[in-house]
C-alpha cells in the first residue's frame, strides 16, 4: 500500500460549491455524504457536507468537507500542483486546470516563466483556497 498526502479543506458551508466547481474543472470522481445521510442530521446543517471526496487521478485527491456549527477551521492552507519532468501532455492539463480556476480567483502570480526554469502560478480562489502551479518546462537537476 502506497502512503499519500491528501489535502482535507474545511470549508464554512460552501464545501459541495468549492467541490462541484473543482469537479468541473479538474474532472474525475466526486462522492459526498451530508450531514443528513451520515448523522441523522435534522436541523439547518443536514444539507451540508460531512464528507467530500474527489479523486481525479494518479495521486490527486482531495477532500472537504463543511465545519459543524461552532467549529473553527484551522486555516485552508495551499494545494500545491506540480509536474515534476518536462512532459507536454502533463503541462498542457495543469495549463488547463489554471485556466479553469483562474476564471474563479484571485490570481497572485501569473503562470509565467520562473527563475528555476520552469513556469510557475499562484492563485487564491474564491472559497480562500491558494493554489500553486508549476509546470516543468527543463528536466530536473535533482
Amino acid at each position: 500500500m502506497a502512503v499519500a498526502l491528501t489535502p482535507y479543506l474545511q470549508l464554512p458551508g460552501t464545501a459541495r460549491e468549492a467541490l462541484e466547481l473543482y469537479h468541473s474543472i479538474l474532472g474525475g470522481e466526486l462522492s459526498t455524504l451530508t450531514y443528513a445521510e451520515g448523522m441523522g442530521a435534522e436541523d439547518d446543517t443536514k444539507d451540508h457536507i460531512m464528507h467530500g471526496s474527489l479523486f481525479v487521478d494518479r495521486g490527486l485527491h482531495v477532500m472537504a468537507a463543511d465545519l459543524p456549527p461552532g467549529m473553527q477551521s484551522n486555516g485552508l492552507g495551499t494545494l500545491a500542483l506540480s509536474v515534476g519532468e518536462p512532459d507536454a501532455a502533463e503541462n498542457t492539463r495543469l495549463e488547463r486546470w489554471w485556466t479553469g480556476l483562474s476564471e474563479h480567483s484571485e490570481v497572485l502570480m501569473p503562470l509565467e516563466a520562473a527563475p528555476w526554469g520552469d513556469r510557475f502560478g499562484m492563485l487564491k480562489d474564491r472559497f480562500g483556497v491558494t493554489w500553486m502551479f508549476n509546470t516543468a518546462e527543463t528536466a530536473s537537476q535533482g
